[in-house]
């Protein structure tokens, strides 16, 4: 408890620390949220299907 009492005597740090802690929050979630959208969406989303589209318009140009 000492620790944590003189960390935070001041206002500065406390609030730095706030927002340290929320930037590094943002940056694990933002990757995590972006990891599980493309694995749910898997085969849905236009990195993956962009290989296919181009493959399908030069076979009808063909015909």
């Amino acid at each position: 408890m000492s620790f944590v009492s003189n960390l935070f005597k001041r206002n500065s740090v406390y609030v730095a620390t706030i927002f340290g802690g929320a930037f590094v929050f943002q940056g694990f979630f933002d990757v995590a949220v972006t990891n599980w959208y493309e694995n749910h969406n898997k085969g849905k989303l236009w990195k993956d299907i962009k290989g296919n589209l181009g493959a399908s318009e030069d076979d009808e140009d063909d015909e």
